[in-house]
C-alpha cells in the first residue's frame, strides 16, 4: 500500500485547519497587548539566556509576560521539542492556559508550532524568522497574533495587529 502526497498546502492546509476546528479549538480570546518597546527587548533577552544555543546552535522557546519578563526558557535541538518542554512544564505546574503570555521561538513558525500554541491558549507568538504560510492561516483563523522577523527594532506583524501597541 502506498499514498500519493503533494507538496501544495492549499487544500491540505484547509483540511488541517478544519481538523483543528473539529477538535474543538476556537478563537483565542485574550485582552493581552504588548508595547513595541517590550517587543524590541525580547530577542536580546532570549540570546543572553541561550546557554545551549551558543554552543550547539540548538533551537529554543521562551515564555514572556506583557512587560517582557522571561518566565521560562527551554532549549532543544528541535524547536518542536523546545515548545513541548515549555508547555509540558506549564501543564505540570498547572499554569495553562497561556492566555496572558507571549511565546517566542528562534526558528520559523510552522503549522505544528501554531497548533501547539493554540492548544496552550497562547494569544501572541514571536519568531526571529518568517512564518510558513499555513502558520499564518492558522493564526488568522484562531485569533493569534503572529509576529515574525523580530530582529532588533524591526518586526513584521502577520496577524492580530490590534494586540501590538506601537509608539
Amino acid at each position: 500500500m502506498f499514498r500519493i502526497n503533494n507538496s501544495a498546502c492549499g487544500v491540505c492546509g484547509k483540511a488541517r485547519i478544519a481538523a483543528l476546528q473539529l477538535r474543538g479549538y476556537s478563537k483565542i480570546t485574550s485582552d493581552l497587548t504588548v508595547k513595541s518597546e517590550v517587543i524590541y527587548s525580547l530577542s536580546g533577552q532570549l540570546r543572553s539566556h541561550q546557554d545551549i544555543f551558543s554552543t550547539t546552535g540548538g533551537l529554543h522557546a521562551a515564555v514572556f509576560d506583557a512587560e517582557g519578563t522571561m518566565l521560562n526558557l527551554q532549549e532543544d535541538v528541535g524547536r518542536y521539542n523546545a515548545l513541548d518542554k515549555l508547555i509540558g512544564e506549564a501543564v505540570l505546574s498547572e499554569e495553562l492556559p497561556f492566555n496572558h503570555y507571549i511565546v517566542m521561538v528562534s526558528g520559523r513558525f510552522s503549522f505544528e508550532l501554531l497548533q501547539k500554541s493554540l492548544a496552550a491558549g497562547v494569544p501572541i507568538v514571536f519568531s526571529v524568522s518568517a512564518p510558513r504560510s499555513l502558520a499564518v492561516s492558522v493564526a488568522q483563523e484562531f485569533g493569534i497574533t503572529l509576529v515574525g522577523f523580530l530582529r532588533g527594532t524591526r518586526f513584521n506583524i502577520y496577524t492580530g495587529w490590534q494586540r501590538i501597541i506601537t509608539a
